[in-house]
C-alpha cells in the first residue's frame, strides 16, 4: 500500500501569489493615477471603439434634441390643447392621447402633429374608429398621397392593405425605409390596425439619425458621396407578378422608372440632421458609385460597404417598439427611421391599412447636422 499523502495547508503557497497580485494591482492603480488627466481630455468619441458607438449614436441625436422628448414649447402647446404625451423611445416614438382623429382637425392640431412628428419621428394614437376614408382624410392634412401601384387587393389604390395569415405570412419582417424604388419616395406613411393577432405582431421603429450618429467616423466619411440604384426587381420576382405577359412588365417599367440612384445618406428637408437611408431589397448591392465623378465602385467594394450598413438600425437602442390594438394607429416619418414589421404571430391573422404621403428627391447635404 502507498502511504498515504500529506496535504499541504494553502497559505505558504497562496501568499507569494498574493503579495504578486497585490503589487500588480499597485503597479496598474500608480498607471491609472498617472494618465487620469490625459483620459480627462480624451473626447467622448475616443471613448467608443469603432465596432460599437451605439451609445454615443444615441447620446448625440439625444444632445440635438436638446437632452428633452420635446422641445419646450410643442409641451405647452399640447397641454394647452389637453393632449397627453407618453414617450416609448428616448429619441423616438411617442402616443398621443385624447385626440380623436375622425375629428375635423383645426389648424392647430394639425400643426402641433406636423411638429411632433418631426420631433419624434413616429408618433402613435389607440383606440380610433376611423374607417378607409376617414383615414385618408387624415393622412390628407399632411400632403398629396402617393398611391401603390403593385397592390392587387382593394379599389382604392391609395390604401395599401398588409393582410397576412396562415396562407400568407408576413414578410416585412425587415429593417427598411418605405419605396426607395421611387424617385420620391414616400414622405411618411399613416397605418391602423384592423386586425390584430392574439399574440404577437409588434413593429419596431429604428432612429436613422442616431444610426447615422453611431456610425464610425472612417465609414460616415466613406458614404458622404455615395449614392446607389434602387429597383422594384423583388415586386415584379414574387409569385402574382411573375405571371405577367412581358409586354405588360415593359409598359410598367416605362411609366415607373425601373432604377433610381438616391445617396446612402440623406439630409432630412425640414429639420437639417442627417440620417442613413436605405433599403436592402431595393438597393442594387453593386451599384455604388461617387456622385461627385459618377464613377462606379468596384463591385466587391460596394457589396462590402452595403454589408456593413444594412443592419445598423437593428440595434435595439435604436429602436422603440409599438404594440398594436385593433383601431391603433402609427405615423412615422420615413425621412428619419426604419421600421421592422415582427412576424411572430403565424399562423394568425393581422390586417393593416396603410396610406402613403407624398415626399421629394432625397438629397444629402455634407455640412447638415
Amino acid at each position: 500500500m502507498f502511504p498515504k499523502r500529506q496535504v499541504t495547508t494553502t497559505s505558504m503557497n497562496t501568499e507569494p501569489f498574493n503579495a504578486r497580485a497585490e503589487l500588480v494591482r499597485r503597479r496598474i492603480l500608480s498607471a491609472v493615477n498617472n494618465t487620469q488627466e490625459i483620459n480627462h481630455r480624451r473626447s467622448r468619441e475616443d471613448l467608443f471603439p469603432d465596432v460599437n458607438r451605439v451609445g454615443l449614436g444615441v447620446a448625440v441625436e439625444w444632445e440635438s434634441m436638446g437632452e428633452q422628448f420635446v422641445s419646450d414649447a410643442l409641451l405647452t402647446r399640447a397641454r394647452n390643447l389637453g393632449i397627453e404625451l407618453e414617450h416609448i423611445g428616448l429619441t423616438l416614438g411617442t402616443v398621443l392621447r385624447n385626440i380623436d382623429l375622425s375629428d375635423e382637425l383645426d389648424t392647430e392640431r394639425i400643426a402641433l402633429l406636423h411638429q411632433l412628428l418631426l420631433e419624434r419621428k413616429v408618433i402613435f394614437f389607440h383606440d380610433q374608429t376611423l374607417d378607409s376614408k376617414q383615414l385618408i382624410k387624415f393622412a390628407r392634412y399632411f400632403g398629396e398621397l402617393d398611391a401603390f401601384p403593385f397592390s392587387v387587393k382593394g379599389d382604392n389604390p391609395l390604401l395599401l392593405e398588409l393582410d397576412h395569415d396562415e396562407q400568407h405570412p408576413g414578410n416585412q419582417n425587415g429593417g427598411h425605409t418605405d419605396v426607395t424604388w421611387m424617385e420620391k419616395p414616400s414622405l411618411g406613411s399613416v397605418a391602423q390596425c384592423v386586425l390584430v393577432p392574439p399574440v404577437g405582431g409588434d413593429t419596431l421603429f429604428s432612429d436613422s439619425h442616431a444610426v447615422y450618429h453611431g456610425l464610425a467616423p472612417k465609414l460616415q466619411d466613406s458614404l458622404q458621396y455615395l449614392a446607389g440604384i434602387n429597383d422594384y426587381r423583388s415586386f415584379l420576382g414574387n409569385a402574382t407578378f411573375k405571371q405577367l405577359p412581358a409586354e405588360l412588365i415593359a409598359e410598367i417599367k416605362s411609366i415607373i422608372p425601373f432604377g433610381v440612384s438616391h445617396p446612402l445618406l440623406r439630409t432630412h428637408p425640414e429639420t437639417d440632421k442627417t440620417g442613413l437611408f436605405l433599403h436592402a431589397g431595393f438597393l442594387r448591392q453593386d451599384s455604388l458609385y461617387d456622385t461627385r465623378t459618377g464613377q462606379a465602385m468596384d463591385e466587391g467594394e460596394s457589396q462590402k460597404i452595403i454589408a456593413q450598413i444594412v443592419h445598423q438600425h437593428a440595434r435595439p437602442e435604436y429602436t422603440c417598439r409599438f404594440t398594436w390594438r385593433k383601431g391603433s394607429v402609427a405615423f412615422w416619418d420615413n425621412r428619419a427611421v426604419q421600421h421592422y414589421a415582427n412576424s411572430d404571430y403565424y399562423p394568425h391573422r393581422r390586417i393593416l391599412q396603410r396610406v402613403a404621403i407624398s415626399g421629394d428627391r432625397p438629397y444629402y447635404r455634407p455640412n447638415a447636422v
